[in-house]
């Protein structure tokens, strides 16, 4: 995987996008960040659905 891959919320109503070019201001992830380092414990800025459960955007 890329570190400049981007990672989908599998959230029906969501559709988050984490990009680690712009990393996630609300969860204090700085940009540059790549999905794979953020901690387990990370979770969408928008509703809340864990890391793990992000799909790879095609």
């Amino acid at each position: 995987m890329s570190a400049e891959q981007k990672y989908q919320c599998p959230g029906a109503t969501c559709g988050y996008i984490y990009d680690p070019k712009r990393g996630d201001k609300k969860g204090k992830i700085p940009s540059g960040t790549a999905f794979q380092d953020l901690p387990e414990s990370w979770k969408c800025p928008l509703c809340g659905i864990g890391k793990k459960f992000f799909r790879p955007v095609a």
